[in-house]
């Protein structure tokens, strides 16, 4: 972005005019608020380099930011921050508004950590433009094929079951349906946070995708979404190792293995709990297909006996190894 800014008092502000070399990061976008568990998120796409690095802000148990078009990015963390201090997503939105004079090119929406909504398409964003507020969310376009996009948008996230993911992607696929971005498609970001701050940033962050540059963006989203949701199982399969839980790990590494049956790390940690909890004959088939697509699995089986991971005695250790594909 070549946009010209000065800080002052708080607030990003133009120097200047726009110039013929700045350009707009045109876009669609949901902001939301999870009716159930207070999550908060954003999900966007654009075809714009990188979109995930300056449209979605969010902070947990305090709001959610989209800041697009001729995109001012300093509105996500000064939203944030009016919020944080106990404004109205309103009141948050309309402050940063009267403080800037390039609002015309401005869309912006916020939620706050209560479902208040609001959001702003300046009348200098380029057609088709418009957003609609909804029940504890927005969606947001500007620089559309057609007037569709917006309607199709809030539709689907109300109609659509599942969690707060499900249906801001589902609202991100409507768009895309009934014509997208009227200059095509380039990346697409999703971020959610928890609705009640623990006070550790990485447990609050939920989840936080980016795909930077695909031709198919929504496409690479989803995938990265079911791997994101594979590794949470792997991830507490993790923890149940930690808690002395076999059973346990048993049962979510066997999940993210469902997830990704072409994921080694997945296989390899499934075949461990299974030896963990008396299952070696059933582990092996596993091991040997692990062993077989990269011999240094083998390599680190022996290592996890001295670390109390793989609770295994010698014969049983030399009969994992033995399933190693035989070098010729």
């Amino acid at each position: 972005m070549n946009h010209r800014f000065v800080i002052f008092l708080g607030f990003s502000i133009f120097s200047g005019t726009l110039f013929a070399q700045d350009r707009p990061v045109h876009t669609y976008s949901i902001v939301a608020r999870d009716s159930v568990t207070g999550d908060l998120g954003v999900a966007v796409q654009s075809h714009w380099f990188s979109v995930g690095s300056l449209v979605p802000w969010a902070e947990a148990g305090v709001g959610a930011v989209a800041t697009q078009s001729f995109v001012d990015p300093a509105y996500g963390p000064l939203g944030l921050e009016l919020m944080r201090a106990g404004k109205t997503a309103r009141q948050a939105l309309e402050g940063i508004l009267k403080s800037d004079p390039g609002e015309a090119v401005r869309q912006v929406a916020m939620v706050d950590a209560k479902g208040t909504v609001a959001a702003h398409t300046g009348k200098k964003c380029i057609p088709s433009a418009g957003h609609i507020e909804g029940e504890q969310f927005t969606v947001e376009a500007n620089l559309m094929l057609n007037d569709k996009v917006w309607p199709a948008m809030a539709k689907a996230y109300r109609e659509t079951k599942g969690d707060l993911t499900d249906r801001m992607l589902a609202a991100l696929d409507a768009a895309q349906a009934v014509g997208g971005d009227i200059r095509g498609r380039q990346s697409a970001a999703i971020l959610i946070v928890s609705g009640k701050p623990t006070g550790k940033p990485w447990v609050d962050r939920i989840m936080d995708l980016r795909v930077e540059d695909s031709p198919e963006p929504l496409v690479e989203l989803h995938r990265l979404v079911n791997v994101h949701r594979a590794y949470q199982h792997e991830n507490a399969g993790d923890l149940a190792v930690e808690k002395s839980d076999v059973e346990g790990a048993l049962r979510e590494y066997g999940t993210a293995e469902t997830m990704m049956p072409e994921n080694l790390e997945m296989k390899y940690w499934h075949a461990v709990a299974l030896v963990n909890v008396g299952k070696l004959q059933e582990s092996l088939p596993i091991f040997k297909t692990v062993f077989d697509a990269d011999p240094n699995w083998a390599e680190l089986t022996p290592r996890l006996p001295k670390v109390d991971l793989l609770k295994v005695d010698e014969a049983a250790l030399n009969k994992i190894l033995s399933v190693t594909r035989k070098q010729k």
